[in-house]
């Protein structure tokens, strides 16, 4: 008796991990003429619509460490997709094949808010998610693109950066913001000079947008990756205490504007 209630008790254990795991989906969308390849991922234990956050990803393209990032916010809670912003879910290690690429998109104003548009679509019309809570994260490139979305006048309840170059939102984007804004930065990050962190918040601060500007201090470009070290460029280096302190400052956000009905 003793062994069969020990056997139902397990059999009921193993139905209910089953049950709790996070989920993924690849979805394939369009923007004008162009084909993407996202990924959509979510807790399936979590009942009902939930907050969305719309993931993109650094200038290498729709690897690891952004998918990485969708699975710990699914396991939060959240629904998240990571969109593509080149592609045909196109990658790359190589630095000079980044470069090209991310600058290609960002050549092209227009269509990189059209393609960070299409990719919140994504999330937005995904059945478990909540159309009226939604957020952007973004690493590096993925960072400029979630506040050109912002600039955009986009529905989104937050945004947050983590390394991310700081494109000047022109007096008209600036006012169009309806997100609040965590911007976290290297304090010793060799790429992003003085002058456009100066010219960023001065156009935030005259439009009245609400954002936290958080430097961390020894932190350098790509402090959240932990093989940044790897890539040969002395200006990247992961940092374990910026990468926590910028994923926590990150929570605290999404507590305060996506988790509150």
């Amino acid at each position: 008796m003793t062994r069969t209630l020990t056997s139902l008790l397990a059999v009921a254990v193993l139905a209910a991990t089953s049950r709790a795991e996070v989920k993924t989906k690849e979805v394939d969308y369009s923007h004008g003429k162009m084909k993407f390849k996202g990924l959509m991922v979510w807790d399936d234990s979590v009942k009902g619509k939930r907050p969305g956050v719309l993931v993109i990803h650094e200038w290498w393209g729709l690897n690891k460490h952004a998918k990485d990032q969708a699975e710990k916010l699914a396991k939060l809670g959240y629904v998240a997709f990571a969109c593509d912003m080149y592609g045909e879910g196109k990658v790359t290690e190589h630095p000079k094949e980044a470069k090209q690429m991310s600058g290609e998109v960002r050549a092209n104003l227009e269509s990189w808010q059209g393609r960070a548009k299409a990719g919140l679509e994504q999330l937005k019309k995904f059945e478990k998610t909540d159309p009226t809570r939604l957020a952007a994260i973004g690493y590096c490139f993925g960072g400029s693109t979630a506040l050109q979305l912002a600039y955009t006048g986009a529905d989104l309840k937050a945004v947050a950066t983590f390394h991310a170059a700081l494109p000047t939102p022109k007096e008209k984007e600036a006012k169009a913001i309806k997100a609040k804004l965590v911007i976290n930065h290297g304090a010793a990050d060799s790429f992003i000079p003085d002058e456009s962190i100066a010219a960023f918040r001065k156009k935030l601060d005259d439009a009245g947008v609400s954002y936290k500007f958080i430097a961390y201090p020894g932190a350098k470009h790509s402090f959240t990756v932990p093989h940044a070290d790897k890539v040969g460029n002395p200006g990247m280096a992961y940092d374990e205490k910026a990468d926590k302190g910028s994923w926590q400052a990150m929570r605290d956000l999404f507590k305060e504007t996506l988790d509150a009905k």
